[in-house]
């Protein structure tokens, strides 16, 4: 799923394409996107882009007239830059939204379409939209502590609800913990104030590094490549691969459809955490610790 940095480079360079062009028309391909009634899509035909936002991980098209484009792209869903007139044909194209200068196409990968676009009218319905999380990079340290201790949830938890903070999901989240050497199962009762404040500059920094990282690399061209998993990431899509801060192989959760990826010497102190799926199979016989796993690999 695209997160802060992502979509931050997304809007940036929607705001450089886009702002004082007409939107002429939008194309669907499947009704199943478009989650609003009222005002009807066609409302938004003619009507000039004002700017640009980011809400959360949503991107938020302003026109005249307070009326918003909201797209949400969800796990698999991605935006494209074509020449003018571009019609909608391939299996993953969802959309296209027309101007004078070039077509914007949402894709969507996969069999299960989760990407959403919405229709408002005005800014009080807008800020419905808003799930609420708060924007770490513009919080102190105080207000931070407490958002983060008002619910007692895991870390990683934590981290990715939208109600709680904005803009980071699973890939950024196990970033940050990395950084912060924190657990990502640790309740969020338990950390001293200390730990709380490195787990806020860690969130500023990771989140400012990969932003500026992701804009270097688009430069003005607009971003093609928007994935979870990139070459320089300390330990998210690198389960048994070397934590690059002490060498020993970075490990993994599993549950549902996501992958949890730590450190257990930099975050747990050597000590593994219990995969749902292995620990069930195994019982007794789960390695507690790093060690233990390593002798048993070299045993094996």
């Amino acid at each position: 799923m695209p997160e802060l940095p992502d979509v931050t480079v997304y809007r940036e360079r929607l705001q450089a394409l886009l702002a004082g062009e007409v939107l002429h028309a939008v194309q669907l391909k499947s009704p199943v996107l478009l989650r609003s009634v009222m005002p009807p899509l066609h409302a938004v035909h003619g009507w000039k882009v004002v700017a640009v936002h980011r809400l959360g991980k949503r991107l938020v098209l302003e026109l005249d007239g307070e009326l918003f484009l909201v797209l949400h792209l969800m796990i698999a869903g991605r935006l494209r830059w074509h020449p003018p007139g571009k019609q909608i044909g391939g299996r993953v194209e969802l959309a296209a939204f027309s101007f004078a200068k070039g077509t914007l196409v949402l894709t969507e990968a996969g069999t299960k379409k989760r990407a959403s676009l919405y229709v408002v009218q005005g800014r009080p319905a807008l800020a419905q939209l808003d799930r609420g999380g708060l924007e770490v990079e513009g919080a102190d340290a105080a207000t931070f502590a407490a958002r983060l201790r008002s619910e007692n949830r895991t870390l990683k938890r934590a981290l990715t609800d939208p109600t709680l903070f904005s803009g980071i999901g699973n890939a950024y989240s196990d970033e940050i913990l990395h950084a912060a050497r924190l657990s990502p199962v640790r309740l969020t009762s338990r950390p001293a104030d200390d730990e709380v404040e490195r787990l806020r500059l860690a969130i500023v920094q990771t989140l400012q590094f990969w932003t500026a990282r992701l804009r270097a690399e688009v430069g003005d061209g607009f971003p093609d490549k928007v994935t979870a998993f990139r070459d320089g990431m300390a330990v998210h899509g690198r389960f048994r691969k070397p934590c690059p801060v002490c060498g020993k192989p970075v490990q993994r959760i599993r549950y549902a459809d996501n992958e949890c990826n730590y450190c257990a010497e930099c975050q747990c102190g050597g000590r593994l955490l219990a995969d749902r799926g292995l620990s069930q199979l195994l019982k007794k016989d789960w390695p507690k610790t790093l060690a233990e796993l390593e002798e048993r690999r070299a045993g094996s």
